[in-house]
């Protein structure tokens, strides 16, 4: 039988507006008493933990020796590598109890291949693509931002992410994987609440 409950799966180019609308989604499910239905996914990275970041909030930080472990044990749900300028990154979903679709659904951030894994492992009719756009220019400057805040920042790194978005998100890639929604975040409130619209109508909840 198919589950009521969904995945939603928030993608986008580098400093589209990932971080700001999980966590506005987030709020918006609170503020609703709706935070049970939505559950928290946090995904697993080997990339150095950034300032201000905690272990276990955002991302849990390991190492490459226990990534390749977990993904001999088959507890990888989706991984992508990155080959960055300071060696490869990996990010990736582990099989760790944390999603059960007969409990509630789960809002995560993830790419157009994570999205396909998420839905060779559960199913087309079990996720949904949340794919935010931003004109490039104003998310270079975001991004250049964000990186000033660092105590030390990776420009070449940024710089390498940004120019490889064009080739990971590109228009051919978006069709391939069904992505026609397309969500705005120029302006993040109007855009949190097109989204928010989004997931209660897909789950046949009144806001």
């Amino acid at each position: 039988m198919e589950s009521e409950h969904r995945i939603f799966c928030l993608m986008g180019k580098s400093a589209a507006g990932k971080d700001t609308i999980y966590r506005r989604i987030r709020e918006k499910a609170a503020e609703s008493g709706k935070t049970a239905l939505l559950g928290e996914v946090v995904p697993y990275t080997t990339r150095p933990i950034r300032t201000g970041e905690k272990n276990g909030s955002t991302y849990f930080f390991e190492t490459d020796p226990e990534f390749e472990k977990a993904k001999a044990e088959g507890k990888i749900i989706e991984s992508r590598d990155y080959d960055t300028v300071y060696g490869i990154w990996h990010y990736y979903t582990k099989d760790d109890g944390q999603i059960d679709l007969k409990e509630r659904s789960y809002l995560l951030i993830g790419t157009l291949e994570s999205y396909r894994s998420f839905v060779r492992y559960f199913g087309q009719e079990c996720v949904v693509p949340l794919y935010l756009e931003l004109e490039d220019g104003e998310r270079l400057q975001r991004a250049l931002n964000r990186e000033r805040q660092q105590e030390k920042p990776k420009y070449a790194e940024l710089c390498r992410r940004f120019l490889a978005d064009t080739q990971d998100f590109s228009e051919d890639q978006l069709r391939e994987a069904g992505i026609r929604k397309r969500y705005v975040t120029e302006n993040m409130e109007a855009c949190t609440e097109e989204i928010w619209k989004s997931i209660c109508r897909e789950l046949g909840l009144n806001r």
